[in-house]
């Protein structure tokens, strides 16, 4: 296999798992250790993309622009990357973004809207920008509705398009099928995004190169929203057993990760109830600490909450429904 593009996305992904509290200095500091491994793509933004410091996706702690110049202040020859999400971002956060000195624009949308990207892949191109698309919530629709959207995406400008398993309910035979309808139907790179909330970020990955993909992501530590992301250093460690070259160092990432990341994590990192529900249930992963935090409220068990918002098919952008749905729970307990 051809040398596979790695991107970190511990300052983007991570961020959800860190209430968004990353500081400039955090930012320059992880930038300059994975410029040091050799990571070709470094994503930072708040976790839901430009513009997300809002009360309905959690405020950062730090202004957005601050972090995205530290990054650029320390990319030497890696390249900075920001997730963009139309309705939470505009056209002049691109234009921004651009000036600051970002490299590579990563535009998301639930996988069936990908007609309302056109015009921000248009204003990322105009701005010199490489362009990714990302199929958030991949597992909802089957590979041939995904190429469909993915091939617009290409006809947008696009130069890779995602598999994105925004709530880690995807399994590796899903994977290869996607991953390989977009191969099949595409003639630029296609990545995937993994969660792991059923366990699976690593095997999900590796089905997904299996398949054809030539982009693939991970966080240090896994950092990440739900259960997390596949490890950058633990994917990196598969690869260079499967013979599949990265050129990244694996002792940096190793060292980062357990000295630099570890100490920063605000909870322990693991597949518990509630994640394997949201897993199980296809329910989008950055929802679930707003459902941790309406379950408390209402005294309620937040599983019911997932089981109901994967019933009513909730995507990105009706984090409004947790608490709607949570006040509808407590009502009939009450009624009881």
């Amino acid at each position: 296999m051809s040398k596979l593009l790695v991107t970190d996305t511990t300052l983007r992904d991570g961020s959800h798992a860190v209430s968004h509290s990353f500081s400039p200095e955090f930012v320059g500091e992880i930038v300059s250790k994975l410029v040091a491994a050799n990571v070709p793509i470094i994503e930072v933004s708040h976790g839901a993309g430009l513009s997300g410091s809002t009360i309905q996706q959690g405020f950062s702690t730090h202004d957005e622009w601050k972090l995205i110049e530290s990054a650029v202040a320390n990319k030497k020859d890696s390249k900075i990357a920001s997730l963009f999400v139309p309705g939470i971002g505009t056209r002049p956060e691109i234009i921004t973004a651009a000036n600051i000195g970002i490299d590579v624009l990563r535009i998301a949308v639930h996988c069936t809207e990908a007609d309302v990207t056109q015009q921000y892949f248009e204003q990322a191109k105009k701005s010199g920008l490489e362009t990714v698309g990302f199929l958030m919530m991949s597992h909802t629709q089957p590979a041939s509705v995904l190429a469909e959207q993915a091939k617009l995406m290409e006809s947008y400008g696009a130069d890779c398009v995602y598999i994105v398993d925004s709530a880690g309910a995807l399994v590796p035979e899903g994977v290869r099928e996607r991953v390989a309808k977009l191969k099949e139907s595409l003639s630029i790179n296609v990545g995937f995004h993994a969660h792991n909330n059923l366990g699976l970020a690593i095997g999900n990955t590796i089905a997904a190169l299996e398949a054809g993909a030539n982009q693939v992501d991970g966080t240090l530590r896994g950092l990440g929203a739900g259960a997390g992301n596949a490890p950058t250093e633990v994917l990196v460690a598969v690869l260079n057993k499967m013979k599949i070259e990265t050129g990244i160092n694996l002792t940096i990432l190793m060292d980062t990760a357990e000295e630099i990341i570890a100490p920063v994590f605000q909870y322990p990192l693991v597949i518990d109830r509630d994640n394997l529900a949201a897993g199980y249930a296809g329910v989008y992963n950055s929802f679930l600490l707003h459902v941790r935090e309406a379950a408390a409220k209402f005294n309620i068990n937040p599983v019911s909450i997932i089981e109901e918002l994967g019933r009513r098919h909730a995507v990105a952008g009706q984090e409004d429904w947790i608490l709607d749905v949570a006040i509808e729970l407590a009502q009939k307990q009450l009624v009881r």
